[in-house]
């Protein structure tokens, strides 16, 4: 009697440590599993009252100013983003002393691809003094192209208008521009100077 008891208790004592094993086994892989799988797409740096400056050989072609900056780091395709607006200043080795300027109420950049994205309230004045106004935009810098499928606003400095219905692309300088189904009243000696429109 008291040797099958012993028995009974031996073999419950066992099945209730192999129990006990595969739950933290099986806890451990879920464990596992969970880090595997977190995302790692949250912000590695974040940076109040950000001023970012861009150099090529010495000279300043870029100044961004930001109320916060967040950068993803740790995913495969790094970024910044300004969520709260960005003000940029661009500038031209002909004109060093005139930079243009690119204003949005969100902005996010990818550095390695040197490709930017602004959207909200979008403004734009070249160096030229040509405002541009849009919902969002696309700078390629790699490119050095611009564009976007929005409805383009366009006031020249001598206070010349057009609209480009369809959006358009440009050389990031604004020597050179296409707008889509455009209308307004852009006097034709300014247009044939150097710029390209396409109906």
């Amino acid at each position: 009697m008291n040797f099958s008891k012993k028995i009974v208790y031996k073999n419950i004592a066992c099945l209730f440590s192999c129990a006990i094993f595969f739950i933290l086994t099986s806890c451990e892989e879920d464990l596992t599993k969970n880090k595997g799988s977190k995302s790692k797409n949250f912000p590695s740096q974040i940076i109040n009252n950000a001023n970012i400056v861009q150099r090529d050989s010495g000279f300043v072609v870029l100044k961004a100013k930001a109320p916060i900056i967040e950068k993803y780091e740790l995913i495969d395709s790094p970024y910044v983003v300004a969520r709260k607006g960005i003000d940029i200043e661009f500038f031209d080795k002909k004109k060093p002393k005139i930079p243009g300027r690119i204003t949005a109420k969100y902005a996010r950049i990818f550095e390695y691809k040197k490709f930017y994205e602004a959207k909200g309230d979008v403004r734009i004045k070249t160096n030229e003094g040509q405002r541009f106004a849009m919902q969002s935009i696309f700078w390629d810098q790699k490119k050095n192209r611009i564009y976007t499928k929005d409805t383009v606003y366009v006031t020249m400095e001598d206070g010349s208008t057009l609209v480009g219905a369809n959006g358009m692309t440009a050389k990031d300088d604004f020597s050179e521009y296409t707008f889509y189904n455009n209308s307004g009243d852009f006097s034709s000696k300014r247009l044939s100077e150097n710029k390209k429109t396409t109906p």
